[in-house]
């Protein structure tokens, strides 16, 4: 398997909606899985431009195996309230507004790694993201790539105990023994397979300080899911299906 792995900087402030905080709209602090595909799949689209832009989702989804992001830098959230039409005409003194509250963020750099099934995408991949106008997943928080983009080797590691900066499955097979994380549900995919499109819990390595949230590092022990290592960077957890 090989992985490619790069470091990002959103240009501005961004917002990762959590699916079922419509009101409220918060966001989370690094891209979730479902956010890496769909950036991908744009980067394809806008690359290669010869085919809907689902079918390039659904060729991402099918050749990808894990994709994860972590914090390289602090970062801080912050709460704001939009003003949203909901009408175009009323009578007078009529509502035609309504306030919505939507947490945006500011960080550095993160870093994001994909772990590809094969090689049947890889060299697609690296020429989409280097050469088109990049998006966390949406249309509206753009980025730049920091660094080289890389590509590693990818082995199946058999431990019991690991320490990862990168997102894992928040499942009873997983102890842990060391460290800071915050709970988040995440979605793993962008589209629905049987009519089914779950929410995932996954614990992200961040701890909270004074209203901001650094990249932390969290010693587990593994019961049940995969251990995969990516060459020079660390290991990853996979849940099993």
């Amino acid at each position: 398997m090989k992985a490619l792995v790069f470091n990002i900087r959103v240009n501005s402030l961004y917002s990762i909606r959590i699916p079922f905080t419509w009101q409220s709209a918060l966001s989370y602090p690094i891209l979730p899985p479902s956010a890496i595909l769909g950036l991908l799949a744009n980067a394809l689209q806008r690359y290669k431009n010869d085919r809907h832009p689902l079918e390039y989702l659904a060729w991402v989804e099918d050749n990808v195996l894990w994709a994860g992001s972590k914090l390289l830098n602090s970062c801080i959230i912050k709460n704001y309230v939009t003003s949203v039409i909901i009408k175009w005409e009323a009578n007078l003194g009529g509502k035609f507004t309504n306030a919505l509250g939507r947490q945006y963020v500011y960080s550095k750099n993160l870093q994001v790694a994909v772990i590809f099934k094969d090689n049947t995408l890889i060299n697609n991949v690296v020429e989409a993201i280097k050469t088109t106008p990049l998006t966390c997943g949406d249309s509206e928080s753009p980025f730049s790539i920091v660094e080289e983009i890389v590509k590693k080797d990818v082995i199946e590691e058999h431990k019991e105990i690991i320490e990862t900066s990168y997102p894992i499955p928040f499942t009873k097979n997983v102890k842990i023994i060391d460290g800071n994380g915050q709970v988040y549900l995440m979605h793993e995919r962008c589209l629905r397979k049987e009519n089914n499109f779950p929410l995932t819990s996954y614990m992200v390595p961040i701890i909270e300080e004074n209203n901001i949230i650094k990249p932390s590092l969290l010693k587990i022990k593994i019961e049940r899911e995969r251990v995969l290592n990516i060459e020079d960077i660390e290991d990853i957890v996979y849940k099993m299906e």
